[in-house]
């Protein structure tokens, strides 16, 4: 497969699942190791370039509320601004991604970033979404969100960064079990989901940089550029339509899918050491 393509699939790959509750980051991982893409090309910075697609998507879904949010920063401290109430519900809510991605982001890299934990994240996460569903009582809103109930699901995405987790799947799942409604709790997520990607991409940019420096051939810029176009267009339709999907369906059909892809990946990972 020419290796263009392959990064145009892995883009699509990205953009289809960073907001699905069904891990992004596993969905990648399992796809190089099962198809045998190129490891160093499509590494932890390609991963990364793809993130930058998907906020690309985030940002221009939400820019409304993005604008509103930057017209509230004079009003910063008016606890009566809705603009500048939700400002501070997602600095709080990304306080935890911030430490914990500081203290063990090259500790996860280096060991967890394997087929097996994406598959064991995978089922447990689903689980935990069946969990939800049939305990959270789904009739909060955004309104009634306290900040201390932000830094909890901060710290459901921080334990995201566990590949096969789903930075939307462990915060979706927290949210219902606080009782929001799918849809306030996705719109919540997914501005959350904003300064972290943002921190990412600043900490591997030097990376990718470095990488685009030494290339010989010059293809990783082509690679990033078509990672980051083709996880924004495919970000941008995810999140459009999850939204809508959300205000009348359940969780359920996510959490079966990652049940099931996890017991396929622990079958292949199961035939793979025993030939």
């Amino acid at each position: 497969m020419p290796i263009a393509l392959q990064a145009a699939l892995l883009g699509i790959v990205q953009g289809a699942t960073e907001f699905l509750p069904v891990s992004s980051t596993a969905h990648l991982i399992l796809a190089r190791s099962c198809f045998g893409f190129d490891g160093d090309k499509f590494g932890l910075a390609f991963d990364v370039a793809c993130h930058v697609g998907t906020l690309v998507a985030v940002l221009v879904y939400f820019r409304t509320e993005i604008a509103q949010m930057i017209a509230a920063l004079p009003r910063l401290f008016d606890p009566a601004d809705r603009g500048a109430r939700l400002i501070w519900l997602l600095v709080v809510g990304t306080i935890p991604a911030v430490v914990v991605g500081l203290l063990f982001k090259h500790a996860i890299e280096e060991n967890w970033r394997t087929p097996g934990v994406s598959a064991a994240a995978l089922a447990i996460g689903g689980v935990g979404l069946l969990i939800a569903e049939r305990t959270g009582s789904k009739t909060r809103t955004e309104q009634d969100m306290s900040l201390g109930e932000a830094f909890w699901i901060g710290c459901a995405q921080a334990v995201a960064l566990v590949p096969g987790v789903s930075r939307s799947g462990a915060t979706l799942t927290l949210a219902l079990l606080f009782g929001f409604r799918r849809t306030e709790a996705a719109r919540f997520i997914f501005l959350l989901s904003i300064p972290a990607i943002l921190a990412a991409a600043a900490s591997e940019a030097p990376n990718m940089i470095k990488i685009v420096r030494t290339d010989q051939g010059g293809d990783m810029a082509l690679l990033f550029a078509i990672g980051v176009v083709t996880s924004a267009i495919v970000g941008f339709m995810a999140v459009k339509y999850l939204i809508r999907y959300l205000a009348d369906h359940s969780l359920d059909v996510f959490a079966w899918y990652r049940l099931a892809l996890a017991a396929a990946a622990l079958v292949w990972l199961y035939a793979v050491a025993s030939a």
